[in-house]
């Protein structure tokens, strides 16, 4: 078992707060995601959140022309230097201070921030020879509040800036002596956001209270005159005197006198002016009478197309046509009901054709197509945290169940949720996949058992209790015939049968709320494991008798537990942090694990004890074996996650799921800033602003106007394929998967067993030789080379010879190769070979192999998917093929009946045709199932 797992994805949570960016490529979207960056494809329909992490919330962030940086600036000033070419930090620096935007020049030589009252222009990094890459150029003074947005114009020679102090500024980025600085005012409020018109100097300019200013310039960029060319034309002008000086001679100083009194009045350069040529108000922004108008709170400008989006807080978006003010669009992104939907970000791709738009309250993610009024995108996450996860048998979906009654599935190739049901109507407790993997069944806390159809997606059946009942978790057997589900207010559980809906019977031995029930699976009978915080588990036999079989009493109050793949084991979790194994069979404790300080100290702000004391109280909440059952995932009140060898009974590897400091209960000790003469300045009282809650309160008082969630882990789950595992956080749904770039790992390695040995090998055909030889150094390339280079003819014989040591490498290799290669015929010959070949050791070893037959499922599942909807395509023009050659036929009969009929000669003609065209349709059909050219059919009509 390999332990280089790293993170690879961030699901269920897709816009936190800040901006959104397009790449230059028009089809991909960066979303800040806490302290990371998604990126989201659009035309590849995946998702991607970069290996970068930062110590806070990122609000800014901007991406370079090339494509090739990005700036991410936190909540406290602290900026990255990101390169998306090696997804690595290049630099940092601190701005001390809040950065409302950040935007790079459309030449790529420059960036600017805005900061507190200034506004500072970097030079872009690899534009100057330093070693630093945040390298200032100049620093633009001028607003008397904080500076809110920025725009460049088109040739990155100005810039205009938005304030608070309701006016908008332009600059120019290198001095001028007809341009220093030029205030436009009249706005009544906020500037949200300027923009210069496309290769001009005339802006637009938007406040918080929707009205939208327009405003001219007298002068273009390129009738700019900065100070150095100011010199040039002075002492070019000196130079001509002189000359002009010395042709005339001394006798004409007179009239050279009057005409230099001229020409300093008039000397070309005039000054830079902007006049309001029109005001608009923008209709989203008038609310009725009874209701306060809402704010304008992000827009943006295509320069090419002269489009305005504008986003209020109301959640609507309005699309304009500029300079004439038409309006083209008026939408919504959210119903009436919800409450929280002010639209936080709206940008345009550089091809002016898709609009992004992020909802940070309700974590949404809209890509808009306004041409088409399609939606390209819609993602949205969990309102609140997400409580509990599932794997799909076979690994290629994940479900997940949220605070907000929603259960929403994933898809883990793509990242993408594809379905959510929203028929609960409390929170969501527990959620599992049945064993076909075609339905879900959910637990919620309105006192419902759900079961939805991955086939219609729907909401086929619903379970209830005889009265009203809160339930904390749910199981399904293997059969998938008995559903049970705990209750965390009246300590019973309730069984019930899936095809009839009718309630079985109701366990009520327990003493305390149920925290936990799985389904013993493998090779032993099918058992009921319940944990309780009465301190037992109670092993059930719910197909043979009545009542608990076992009770396994434990020395603390049990969170919860987990059957090992095989059904042999019992994996329990208790307050006291310690993991115990159970053999269920006997009865019989087997072992034990102290995790206790595995789970590190937190300290939350308002704590008034040390974290070394609050450990005292932390415990594992959740566990999961792997797929071969040699080691178990443990996950729970901390930011760890543990991996622990079942055999050996120690920690194997310990995995910190975030850095966010913007989350509570990271530190250790407090932090020496927040400490005053008077104490913990969190501890002191601030009125409406106060962070201190009720004594019991655990999640945090949600109507106060600052929440800081505090990091933990609810719950952890292995992949059934082994490659990865995911765990439920506070930030959203970690995906860790095995390195591929994971090194050097050979098997009964020799001296003599080299890559350019195994080629050499090949060359001369022996090829089962150099098969073995490539397993044996077991480096991915080399086995592929080899296996792509045997002849298809050999495949068998070489399947067939091949020794058991080997074939499991051979069989995990060929299993992954089925997922990503183009010759998939070739490699599924290669399973369906050492599956008929070795079918009987395979299967004396098939605990150890689970990993593998769930890999080997996923991908030939998706690879038929894939091919399901080039073969439809393919059949649906086939019959659009032989339909137009029917109609086309049927007309030339007609018009051929019709000519027979003139000439009287109509009964031959006619046969004659019929035996044609029911002869040439026969070939049509035959060419289209051989898959021939439309070249061919076409000429046939």
């Amino acid at each position: 078992m390999k332990f280089s797992y790293k993170f690879s994805n961030l699901l269920g949570a897709v816009y936190r707060k800040g901006n959104l960016e397009f790449l230059p490529d028009g089809f991909k979207v960066a979303s800040p995601v806490g302290n990371r960056v998604s990126i989201f494809d659009l035309k590849n329909s995946k998702s991607e959140t970069l290996p970068i992490e930062g110590h806070l919330n990122f609000t800014s962030i901007a991406v370079s022309p090339d494509g090739c940086l990005m700036i991410l600036v936190n909540e406290e000033g602290e900026a990255l230097l990101c390169s998306l070419v090696s997804r690595s930090v290049v630099g940092t620096y601190h701005f001390h201070n809040k950065v409302h935007c950040v935007k790079f020049s459309p030449d790529g030589k420059k960036f600017a921030v805005t900061r507190d009252t200034v506004v500072l222009v970097f030079h872009a990094p690899g534009m100057s020879r330093v070693y630093n890459p945040f390298l200032l150029y100049r620093t633009f003074t001028g607003a008397f509040d904080e500076t809110t947005c920025i725009d460049w114009s088109s040739d990155s020679k100005v810039f205009v800036v938005g304030s608070e102090d309701k006016e908008a500024r332009v600059f120019a980025v290198e001095p001028c002596v007809n341009l220093v600085i030029h205030s436009l005012g009249g706005h009544t409020d906020a500037v949200v956001g300027a923009f210069f018109e496309h290769n001009s100097m005339d802006v637009y300019s938007a406040n918080r209270r929707g009205h939208l200013c327009v405003w001219k310039c007298n002068q273009n960029t390129t009738d700019l005159v900065t100070k150095a060319d100011k010199k040039k034309m002075d002492a070019r002008k000196e130079r001509e005197k002189e000359k002009r000086k010395e042709e005339r001679g001394a006798s004409e100083e007179e009239s050279e006198a009057e005409e230099e009194n001229e020409e300093d009045g008039t000397d070309g350069i005039f000054k830079v002016r902007y006049k309001k040529a029109g005001r608009h108000i923008l209709r989203g922004a008038k609310g009725t009478e009874d209701t306060v108008s809402p704010e304008l709170t992000s827009c943006d400008f295509h320069k090419p197309s002269h489009i305005l989006v504008s986003g209020f807080s109301n959640g609507t978006f309005m699309i304009h046509e500029m300079p004439d003010f038409n309006l083209i669009h008026s939408l919504s992104i959210a119903d009436e009901s919800s409450v929280h939907r002010a639209i936080t970000s709206v940008t345009f791709n550089n091809f002016g054709d898709l609009i992004a738009i992020g909802c940070a309250d309700l974590g949404q993610l809209l890509v808009w197509e306004w041409q088409s009024q399609q939606q390209a995108l819609k993602q949205q996450s969990h309102a609140n945290k997400m409580a509990c996860i599932a794997y799909s048998p076979n690994g290629q979906n994940l479900v997940t169940g949220g605070d907000d009654g929603k259960v929403k599935v994933w898809d883990t190739s793509s990242g993408f949720s594809f379905v959510t049901f929203d028929q609960h109507s409390g929170g969501v407790t527990g959620v599992t996949f049945f064993q076909s993997g075609k339905a879900i069944m959910s637990s919620s806390q309105d006192g419902t058992v759900r079961a939805f159809d991955l086939t219609r997606y729907r909401n086929f059946k619903t379970f209830t209790a005889p009265r009203h009942v809160q339930f904390s978790c749910v199981a399904v057997d293997p059969s998938g015939s008995i559903v049970c589900a705990g209750c965390q207010d009246v300590f019973e559980i309730y069984v019930w049968n899936i095809k009839t809906s009718k309630l079985l019977e109701i366990l009520a031995d327990h003493e305390g709320p149920v925290s936990c029930l799985a389904f013993s699976q493998g090779t032993t009978a099918t058992m009921l494991a319940s944990a309780s915080w009465d301190k037992t588990v109670k092993l059930w036999e719910i197909f043979d008798s009545r009542g608990a079989k076992e009770t396994l009493k434990q020395e603390a109050e049990v969170l919860t537990l987990a059957f090992r793949p095989d059904g042999k084991e019992l994996a329990v979790g208790t307050l006291s942090a310690k993991i115990s194994f159970w053999d269920p069979v006997n009865g019989r404790q087997t072992g034990c694990v102290e995790g206790r300080h595995d789970l590190d100290y937190g300290r939350k702000e308002t704590d008034k004890v040390t974290g070394k004391t609050l450990a005292a109280g932390k415990a594992f909440t959740t566990l999961c074996y792997s797929a071969d059952g040699k080691v178990i995932l443990a996950g729970g009140q901390s930011k760890n996650v543990c991996i622990y060898s079942v055999t050996h009974q120690l920690l194997m590897k310990k995995f910190q799921i975030s850095q966010n400091h913007s989350l509570d209960g990271m530190e250790e000790f407090l932090d020496k800033r927040q400490m005053t003469e008077w104490g913990n300045k969190n501890l002191v009282e601030e009125g409406q602003g106060s962070k201190l809650t009720l004594p019991g309160v655990k999640e945090g008082n949600f109507s106060a106007r600052h929440f800081k969630p505090e990091v933990k882990v609810m719950q952890v789950q292995f992949s059934p394929t082994g490659r990865e595992w995911v765990a439920a956080t506070t930030e959203g749904l970690m995906v860790y998967s095995l390195d591929q770039r994971v090194i050097f790992d050979p098997y009964d390695l020799e001296m003599d067993i080299t890559p350019a040995q195994v080629r050499a090998v090949l060359t001369s055909g022996d090829y089962a030789k150099s098969l073995i030889m490539a397993l044996r150094l077991n480096e991915e390339e080399v086995t592929q080379e080899v296996l792509e280079s045997t002849p298809v003819d050999y495949v068998e014989t070489i399947g067939g010879e091949l020794s058991e040591r080997y074939v499991d490498r051979l069989l995990s290799h060929v299993v992954d190769a089925v997922g990503k290669t183009s010759h998939l015929q070739y490699y599924v010959r290669w399973v369906h070979t050492l599956l008929q070949q070795h079918g009987p050791s395979l299967k004396a070893r098939a605990q150890s192999l689970m990993g593998v037959w769930r890999t080997l499922e996923k991908n030939l599942s998706r690879r038929r998917d894939e091919l399901a909807k080039v073969v439809d395509h393919n059949t649906y023009s086939l019959h659009y093929l032989v339909d137009q050659f029917r109609l086309k036929d049927r007309q030339r009969k007609e018009r051929k009946r019709k000519n027979v009929t003139d000439s009287g000669n109509e009964s031959d003609v006619g046969s004659h045709d019929d035996s044609s065209s029911a002869d040439e349709l026969d070939k049509v059909v035959a060419m289209g199932m051989d898959s021939e050219s439309d070249e061919e059919i076409s000429q046939l009509f």
